[in-house]
Order: C-alpha cells, then sequence, then structure tokens
C-alpha cells in the first residue's frame, strides 16, 4: 500500500516526521534571525486586513523556508532512495500540505475580518452612532476578494490532489498486479486489486485531506484562541482558570474523541466481516455462471444468511454509536455559547469580538473532533486496509492475517 508509492516507507515516514518536527522548531526560534538576514520583518502589530493578509514579510519568509526546507528534504531522498513515483509522492505531498495551510491561512483571514465588520454592524445598529454606508461596502469588498481567493485554492487543490490518489493508486495496481501468481491465491485477490485499491485511493482522499487540514487548521487557530483568550475572564463552574478558551475547547474535543473511539470499538472488524460474507456469497454466484452445480439454492441461502446476519449486528452496533454521536454533537453546538454566559452578560465584550471568538473556537474544536467526524469513514479504511494486509503478508513471507486464515465459506463470523 505504502511502498508500491513512497521510498522505503518505514524509514521515510518516521524520518519526515522527525524532518518536521525540527523544520517547525527552527521556524519558530530563529524565525526573526533568518528575517533579518533577508531584511524582512516578522513581527506585526496588528493583523493585517484583506489580501495584504497573505504578503506581509512573514508570509514571504515563511513561503522562503518551506520551499527550502522541502527541496532539501525531496533532493537526498532522491539521491539515496530513489523511487519511480518520487516526484509525486514527495513534492506532491509537500504540495498538498502547502495549499492545504494556505486554504486554512484563508479562514484565517476571513477571521480577521470579521471584527471590524461586525464592530461596524454593531456602531451602525446602535442610537448613539452614525456609520457611513461607504464603510460597509468597503468590508464586503474586502470579503468578496478573500472569498475569491478561497474559491480558486479549492478548486486548485482539489483537482491536484484527485491526481495525486490516482497516482498512488495506479502505484499499488502496478505493484500488486506484477507479484500476480503469488497473490492470486488469496481469497477475492482479484476484488481486492480492482476494488480495495479503488476503496483505498478514494477514502484516503477525503480522509487523508481532512486530517492535513485539521492538523493545519490547530497550527493556525490555536494562537489565535490563545489570544481571544484574554477578552474572556472566567467560564462557568470552574470559574477563573489561565486561558479559559484554549483550555475549553482542548479539553472538550479530547473528551468527545475518547467517547467516539471508545463507543465505535467494535465497528472495524464488523466492517472487514461484512465485506468477507459479501465476497463469499458474490465469489459463489459467480462459480454459478460457468459450474451449473455451484450456486445451489441452499448454499445460497446459507451464504445469504451470513450476509444478512452480518448487516443485522452491524446495524445494532451503529444504532448506539450514532446516539452517542449524535448527543455530543449536538452539545457541541451550544457548548461555546454556555462557556461565554458569564462574559456576554458581563458585557464586556464587542459583537466582532464575538465573532471572532465563535469561529476561532469552531475552527480548533472541530479540527480537536477529528475522529469524531471521520470515524465511520476511519472505520471502512481499515476494513479496507485489513484485506490489502493478506497481499503485504503474502509478499513479505508472512503468515496471513489471523481474521483470514480462519475464513471459511458458508459459516458465518462471530
Amino acid at each position: 500500500m505504502f511502498k508500491s508509492f513512497f521510498p522505503n516507507p518505514r524509514l521515510f515516514f518516521p524520518l519526515l516526521l522527525a524532518w518536521i518536527a525540527i523544520s517547525i522548531t527552527i521556524w519558530y526560534l530563529f524565525k526573526d534571525d533568518l528575517g533579518s538576514l533577508l531584511n524582512l520583518t516578522t513581527t506585526q502589530q496588528s493583523p493585517v486586513i484583506g489580501l495584504g493578509h497573505f504578503v506581509t514579510d512573514s508570509f514571504l519568509l515563511l513561503y522562503i523556508y518551506y520551499t527550502a526546507s522541502v527541496l532539501l528534504f525531496a533532493g537526498l531522498w532522491m539521491i539515496f532512495s530513489p523511487h519511480p513515483w518520487q516526484f509525486w509522492s514527495i513534492l506532491g505531498s509537500a504540495g498538498i500540505l502547502f495549499s492545504t495551510y494556505f486554504s486554512v491561512q484563508v479562514s484565517v483571514a476571513i477571521n480577521n475580518w470579521r471584527r471590524p465588520f461586525f464592530d461596524t454592524v454593531q456602531n451602525a445598529l446602535s442610537a448613539e452612532a452614525s456609520v457611513p454606508a461607504s464603510d460597509m461596502y468597503d468590508l464586503i469588498l474586502v470579503f468578496a476578494q478573500i472569498a475569491f481567493l478561497a474559491i480558486g485554492v479549492f478548486v486548485v487543490t482539489r483537482f491536484f490532489i484527485s491526481h495525486y490518489i490516482f497516482r498512488w493508486r495506479t502505484a499499488m495496481n502496478e505493484y500488486y498486479t506484477g507479484y500476480w501468481k503469488e497473490l492470486r491465491h488469496i481469497e477475492g485477490a482479484s476484488q481486492r486489486i480492482q476494488e480495495d485499491t479503488m476503496r483505498f485511493a478514494s477514502i484516503m482522499e477525503s480522509l487523508g485531506v481532512a486530517m492535513v487540514d485539521a492538523v493545519m487548521t490547530l497550527f493556525a487557530f490555536l494562537p489565535v484562541l490563545w489570544s481571544l483568550s484574554q477578552h474572556v475572564t472566567e467560564l462557568p463552574v470552574v470559574g477563573a482558570i489561565p486561558y479559559p478558551l484554549f483550555t475549553a475547547a482542548i479539553l472538550w474535543s479530547l473528551f468527545g474523541t475518547g467517547l467516539l473511539a471508545g463507543v465505535g470499538i467494535k465497528l472495524p472488524g464488523l466492517e472487514f466481516k461484512n465485506q468477507r460474507v459479501e465476497a463469499a456469497y458474490r465469489k459463489e454466484l459467480v462459480y454459478g455462471e460457468d459450474d451449473e452445480i455451484r450456486a445451489q439454492p441452499v448454499s445460497l441461502k446459507q451464504l445469504f444468511s451470513n450476509v444478512r446476519r452480518n448487516y443485522f449486528r452491524l446495524y445494532f452496533h451503529y444504532m448506539y454509536f450514532n446516539v452517542a454521536r449524535s448527543l455530543y454533537l449536538q452539545a457541541d453546538n451550544i457548548f461555546v455559547y454556555l462557556i461565554l454566559v458569564p462574559t456576554i452578560a458581563a458585557g464586556t465584550i464587542t459583537f466582532g469580538i464575538l465573532q471572532q471568538i465563535l469561529t476561532a473556537f469552531n475552527q480548533v474544536s472541530n479540527s480537536f473532533q477529528y475522529l469524531v467526524n471521520s470515524w465511520t469513514t476511519i472505520v471502512e479504511l481499515l476494513s479496507v486496509y485489513k484485506r490489502l494486509l493478506a497481499f503485504e503478508a503474502t509478499l513479505s513471507g508472512k503468515p496471513l492475517p489471523k481474521i483470514d486464515l480462519t475464513y471459511e465459506p458458508g459459516i458465518s463470523d462471530h
């Protein structure tokens, strides 16, 4: 699944994480020194509203630093461990990371815009103030500029990611078909190569992008939420705590993630078993097309009974999972308002600051809730991964996974 597309994945991914950690550390420790070398100012007193947010000296330095870091890492791998898909797997991945981060910064730019816009709205609605209509139009025009940029980045990013993921599927397809003689004896081998690689690619397109977006959103909005915490003096029940918005977002999101992960722990195995009983039923029908002895009503009834039994078990476990998930997500809709009640009642923040807090809190909360929002898709990916794992075991000379060894057509899974 990975060695077909990435160079030496057992070494590549740990070194990639280490490289990212080192690069981020150098950036935060020596950003000002690097800016001085290039005569770029990395500090600013207040956020820039509009498209100027993306061309400040700090951003220009980031563009230069990121490009140099990526080219150095990619060049070392291309020299010491060449791979036929290295341009897509290494440089393509770097492009997706940067594009996703840029998209998140578009959200930050919109959040910076919210404060002056909604403060203007608040002033316009008050009886004591008079706001020229031109001020409102100017701010709406600024929003339109950011929105058009967001649309362009989104379209280009999705187009590139679609090609990236299909290249990954192509690499897997070429790799597995090259070992067809060794893999053909595995139950449902043809389906695993054709359908499971397709599903793996499509799930990675949605799930992988969502994961990268969640991580990048945290990098962008955690500092925003940290700074906005100065406007909130206390929380209900617990009272005054350091950085209350930041702390509340993390604790609430971790609670939801742990809750849903625990409640849905049985789902991956059931999804995998569901694929197996479906494959057994489909396989018998295919044999019946060429052999009149196969696919008799009795055997088909037994095989379909296995399908029915597994689906009903799956429905039951998804039922209580969906109850827990729905309760948490509904509570999440009002949680931020609940913790802001003392601050709103005291009238210590403006309407614009309130909008910034709501947006930043929801962005951070949703990013931490990645598992909550994506759990059903993760379950599907794990089931596909388990099916393709049989290929990996065969090609590496290891025994098949236990769940494949214990399978017998016509016998239900328990």
